[in-house]
């Protein structure tokens, strides 16, 4: 990926996410935008959201549906030749990371063998 493609991925995440974050208010949930893919051609961006506490579904659709709505609050402040189309996407590594430690904790609750230093003879 070129230096380009990182600063505009970079740069569509900040704008999205404060888009996101004005005119939407998902009570009891949190929605994050973790990574934003822009192609090539820059004609496509895949925006990856983090939704914890709820239904992930009803929040996707949602933003797909008003995918028209974002590309043009965030095409006001951030100028390309020409407009990605939005499409968001369920992340789901934030629940896999909580699963992980969760899985690492009760490994560490498991007994473990003494060290053949503190064995006696």
């Amino acid at each position: 990926m070129s230096q380009r493609q990182d600063r505009v991925n970079e740069l569509l995440r900040r704008e999205i996410s404060a888009v996101l974050t004005k005119d939407y208010d998902w009570p009891g949930q949190l929605v994050t935008v973790n990574e934003v893919e822009i192609t090539q051609d820059f004609r496509e961006a895949r925006v990856w959201m983090s939704i914890l506490g709820g239904h992930t579904q009803p929040v996707l659709d949602k933003l797909n549906r008003d995918h028209g709505r974002i590309q043009s609050r965030v095409m006001k402040r951030v100028v390309l030749k020409s407009t990605p189309i939005l499409s968001f996407r369920h992340d789901s590594s934030a629940v896999k990371g909580v699963s992980m430690v969760n899985l690492l904790q009760e490994v560490d609750l498991i007994p473990k063998a003494k060290d053949s230093d503190d064995v006696t003879e």
